[in-house]
């Protein structure tokens, strides 16, 4: 099976300043890769390449090769609105649009010209289905997203990127500042989630990342150290750093 994503020899750069090193990392289809390290390791660097959204700020530059189901996504001849609809991603901080959680929901979706009252209530179900959150909505879908809590918003959010019909989920932190409970039903719509998606979670909870990721990738300063199957980077990591980090030497 062709890897989703080939990411070889991957540097990101402002003006001079390297924030990725040289990465070098297949990513599977159907699997979710944890990504763990300290803050400033480049991890959130490396999910917005993906997307690329890095290229929003200036001084940005790249180098090395970036290939999605075998084409250069940095290419000239991308769509980057098209692949950006590909890939959606979800951030530590839940940012649910100031209207109704229907209308949250389809924002994208009308934005891209699909206005059938009949599709976008489908898009909604399911999305919120998947989501793990339509049990708890579905009879208040016209009240304000900003009326939930914060893992309900956080969960409205990745509904939100679903309905635009990803191929892969990018996740920043998307358990930051949750209580237990909002971060196990985060954590059971992932695992259902990957048979349909690939996805991308970054997460600063170590724990979180031994549950739920198939494979792991440990970053610092830029650099990716080891990737690997994620019991055995929890387990037997090859790498010191890694063990340190995992043990809670340092981070």
């Amino acid at each position: 099976m062709n890897p989703k994503f080939h990411i070889e020899n991957f540097s990101v750069l402002w003006k001079k300043e390297e924030y990725l090193k040289n990465i070098n990392l297949d990513v599977e289809p159907n699997e979710i890769l944890g990504i763990i390290g300290p803050s400033g390791s480049g991890k959130t660097t490396f999910l917005k390449a993906l997307n690329r959204t890095n290229e929003l700020e200036p001084g940005f530059h790249y180098q090395g090769t970036l290939l999605m189901d075998g084409n250069d996504i940095y290419s000239p001849e991308i769509d980057v609105i098209g692949l950006r609809k590909k890939i959606g991603i979800v951030f530590a901080m839940p940012v649910p649009l100031p209207m109704s959680i229907y209308e949250n929901v389809v924002y994208g979706v009308r934005l891209s010209g699909i206005n059938d009252k009949k599709r976008l209530d489908e898009l909604v179900e399911k999305s919120l289905s998947a989501a793990y959150l339509w049990n708890e909505v579905k009879d208040r879908l016209k009240i304000s997203g900003l009326r939930l809590s914060g893992g309900q918003q956080q969960r409205l959010c990745l509904a939100r990127a679903l309905a635009m019909e990803p191929e892969v989920i990018l996740l920043d932190e998307p358990s930051s500042g949750l209580d237990p409970i909002s971060t196990s039903k985060i954590e059971d719509a992932l695992n259902e989630l990957k048979k349909n998606y690939t996805i991308i979670l970054v997460t600063n909870n170590t724990k979180q990342a031994a549950r739920v990721s198939d494979r792991t990738a440990f970053f610092l300063m830029g650099e990716m150290v080891e990737v690997g199957n994620t019991k055995q980077i929890f387990t037997k990591p090859a790498r010191k750093e890694t063990d340190d980090y995992i043990t809670g030497r340092f981070g």
